[in-house]
């Protein structure tokens, strides 16, 4: 689920402005909403929380907003194509905390996801065919390496370590940063449609990290759930 996830980011920003496939995919969080209140309704194990439902709805109602500038320039192939990268890394990150409970290392999950990568990465180059880089070209993807590699191992630190909605939520400050990057080094054109589905993602994500970690505060303090 991780390679496939990361296949369809990678090509999502290949066409479309780098904020606006990191928005989409950045939708996990969301994902990993629907996906408790899916489990909560099909197992019975608690009520949903009719807020969360509501800040999952709104979160996809900033996804449509932000899917509409896709749709004008005849990119909306690759703007659900970056919605569906979010929704599979949510399965994923949902399996790297279990992962950790089950007391899994995150240099061995890191290890086993890259080694996924390269054989994922081979078949698609044999598949697209291979070509020669230049020394500049070769640089730029050894750096891409180091850093990816370093930014995995924290992720799947915090994945293991920590709360899933709450790590989820902090990605979003990811956003922010490539939202400059559009602007000062690719000179991208936002509309303000696009901008308002982007804080209306951020905010119902964290809105619904919010929720999930006070039902959880509640739980572990009540005296019947240890």
């Amino acid at each position: 689920t991780g390679v496939t996830a990361l296949c369809l980011w990678f090509y999502a920003i290949g066409k479309l402005p780098l904020a606006t496939a990191m928005t989409l995919n950045y939708t996990s969080s969301l994902w990993i909403a629907v996906f408790l209140i899916g489990g909560a309704s099909v197992l019975g194990t608690k009520p949903v929380d009719r807020r969360l439902v509501f800040a999952a709805l709104l979160g996809f109602a900033g996804v449509v907003l932000v899917l509409r500038p896709t749709i004008e320039q005849n990119q909306l192939w690759y703007g659900l194509l970056g919605l569906l990268s979010g929704m599979v890394s949510a399965t994923g990150y949902l399996q790297i905390t279990a992962l950790g409970r089950a007391g899994e290392t995150e240099s061995r999950i890191v290890f086993y996801f890259s080694i996924g990568g390269v054989v994922g990465g081979a078949a698609l180059s044999t598949l697209t065919g291979w070509h020669t880089h230049t020394r500049s070209g070769i640089a730029l993807l050894l750096g891409v390496g180091v850093l990816a590699t370093v930014a995995q191992l924290m992720l799947t630190r915090a994945y293991a370590r920590g709360r899933t909605l709450v790590n989820a939520s902090l990605q979003y400050l990811g956003i922010g940063f490539s939202f400059l990057c559009d602007v000062l080094l690719f000179a991208e054109h936002f509309t303000w449609i696009a901008a308002a589905g982007m804080l209306l993602i951020v905010g119902a994500g964290v809105r619904a990290t919010l929720l999930r970690t006070s039902a959880i505060t509640a739980g572990s303090g009540a005296p019947a759930k240890p």
